[in-house]
């Protein structure tokens, strides 16, 4: 322990280091500072602590009202649902940000430090992480313009009017990038006159200045008060984008990168256990470099997995995502995936540069087109858009295929959530995902947003009936889905650490192997097309014809005979040793 600020040395260390690059001569104040909070936070451990997951990790993604009741705080509503329909199958909840805000359903924060009323409040937060293990947001690139930050620098008051980073409208941002068609600057009206100000996503969402110390501070606050409600995960939003240098792409620089390895030795020290999440909607090398040397995130968004997920089972083609799949490299120590393929968001498309060709691309986006999706562009360097995502609900983007619509939706959409819960890594299911939600138009004709289309708001009553009745699509979905979560709990070979290889099993077919430390095997096989396929897996050193196997999924033995498995369409199976 250093006796100066009361703090483990390893960290004492390593954080003035790190102060140092990022603030210079301000750095030791701000270590004292910073120490200062850790010591009346409470120091929990001398020395890292490794997280601990296993198999029966998944995460649910969900609006805090996405699910809502008359007359019930819809925190409280959430709770119940949760408790009446997927206890002991999820354990863990990510509640989108649940502070006040003003735009982006709730990504532009008004005040972090109160919950929106119009969900409930922190007593209701706290008794939902008493019963799920919590993850919070931490936005942290930007506020909104009606946050009290703001309404400080448009005062020139302390502590915000140090806060935000103004810039010349006439200086070449061009090398800076961009995900958003919108003006990178945005003007502020001052009695001094006009300033313009950094705001990456909207003119409503104005970029902080981590550059300066007490921003830095201002966060490393807000996430303590998040983990004292009960948050386990904390998901840095846009985290790619924090530091800006002028002359640069702005995006990944080094700055912004010690800036996360600080705050995971922060959680570290005073919340061990604690998961650090990156979002970086990115492509797929730019995006690992978020685990750093096993010293930053402990986990990142796979964001290419959704829209190669979304190309094979259109395409009825596993070329592209088993391509990618081999040459994913094994998480770092201490480090694992976050597997989803549908969130709150639209599914991105930068994650498939260099992996699918421009054609194909468009290929994609036309063909979801068909079945109602809408697509959101970016700004590129040379003045040109190109597109960023597709905004639509993944239940509905797996209507048909490249031939259209068909009858196989429901089994298609299952392959899709049963290929993702076999990958290394941990699953995170969207609540529009589980509960098979179709396309919200009506959500996009009243907010004018696309991303409305995916983030529909449903009455506690009608999901109820709904997934009371065998009949609906909703209801079948959330059986299947919940059975294969259950399995998945009770399975060594899925536990996030167990080794993984990509099965070669022809264009129509997409596997994995999973081998668990103990020994447990698990070929996990799924048909990518609307016709039979039959899948060989005798010459895999791994598999032994007379030993026992058994289809988990089906749940009976399996005669293996030859090792030449008849797969139905769409079908998947999770064969055992």
């Amino acid at each position: 322990m250093d006796q100066a600020t009361g703090v483990p040395r390893w960290f004492h260390e390593r954080a003035a280091a790190r102060l140092d690059l990022l603030y210079g001569e301000q750095g030791t104040r701000t270590l004292e500072r910073l120490a200062e909070r850790l010591v009346a936070h409470g120091i929990r451990a001398e020395g890292p602590v490794v997280p601990v997951w296993t198999e029966q990790d998944a995460i649910l993604i969900t609006y805090g009202d996405s699910i809502r009741c008359p007359g019930e705080a819809p925190l409280a509503t959430l709770h119940r649902f949760l408790g009446d329909h997927l206890a002991g199958v999820i354990d863990n909840v990510h509640v989108l940000p649940f502070t006040p805000y003003s735009s982006d359903d709730g990504f532009a924060v008004i005040d972090y430090q109160r919950v929106n009323p119009e969900l409930g409040d922190w007593d209701d937060l706290r008794r939902l992480a008493g019963s799920f293990n919590l993850m919070a947001d931490l936005v942290i690139n930007h506020v909104s313009r009606e946050n009290l930050w703001f309404i400080d620098y448009l005062r020139d008051e302390p502590p915000g009017r140090d806060f935000f980073i103004e810039a010349d409208p006439a200086a070449d941002l061009s090398a800076v990038t961009r995900p958003r068609s919108q003006p990178l600057l945005s003007p502020v009206y001052l009695r001094e006159g006009t300033r313009w100000v950094w705001t990456t996503f909207s003119k409503d969402q104005v970029d902080v200045n981590f550059a300066n110390p007490d921003v830095l501070l201002a966060y490393v606050d807000i996430m303590l008060r998040y983990v004292e409600t009960g948050a386990r995960f904390i998901r840095l939003d846009a985290i790619a984008f924090l530091w800006k240098r002028p002359g640069t792409r702005c995006i990944h620089l080094r700055e912004t990168h010690e800036v996360v390895k600080l705050l995971r030795e922060i959680l570290a020290v005073v919340a061990p256990g604690t998961v650090l999440i990156t979002e970086t909607n990115v492509p797929n090398g730019e995006n690992l470099s978020y685990f750093g040397n096993s010293d930053e995130a402990h986990m990142v968004y796979n964001f290419t997995l959704p829209p190669l997920l979304l190309h094979a089972l259109l395409f009825g083609s596993s070329t592209y995502l088993m391509r990618w799949l081999q040459d994913m490299p094994r998480p770092p120590r201490d480090c694992t995936y976050l597997n989803f393929t549908a969130s709150h968001d639209g599914i991105g498309l930068r994650p498939t540069e260099d992996l699918l060709t421009p054609d194909e691309v468009e290929s994609l986006i036309d063909t979801t087109h068909e079945f109602g999706a809408y697509v959101s562009m970016k700004s590129n360097s040379d003045g040109t858009e190109s597109p960023y995502e597709i905004n639509v609900s993944l239940f509905d983007a797996l209507a048909g295929t490249i031939h259209g619509r068909d009858q196989w939706q429901l089994p298609r959409f299952l392959c899709s959530q049963t290929i993702m819960l076999a990958l290394q890594g941990i699953p995170a299911l969207y609540i529009h995902s589980l509960t098979a939600t179709p396309n919200d138009r009506r959500g996009v004709e009243q907010t004018g947003r696309t991303r409305a289309i995916n983030r529909h708001k449903w009455d506690y009553d009608t999901l109820h009936a709904l997934l009371e009745n065998p009949m609906t699509p909703n209801a079948q979905v959330f059986a299947a889905l919940r059975r294969l979560l259950e399995i998945r709990r009770h399975q060594p070979a899925f536990h996030p650490d167990a080794t993984q290889e990509t099965l070669p099993l022809g264009e129509a077919c997409f596997g994995v192997l999973r081998t668990a430390a103990a020994g447990q095997r698990i070929f996990a096989l799924n048909n990518l097309t609307r016709l039979p396929q039959s899948v060989d897996i005798s010459e895999h050193k791994s598999f032994e014809a007379g030993r026992p196997w058994y289809d988990l999924i089906a749940g009976r033995p399996v005669n293996t005979g030859g090792a030449v498995l008849l797969l139905q369409p769409y079908q998947s199976i999770w064969l055992a040793s």
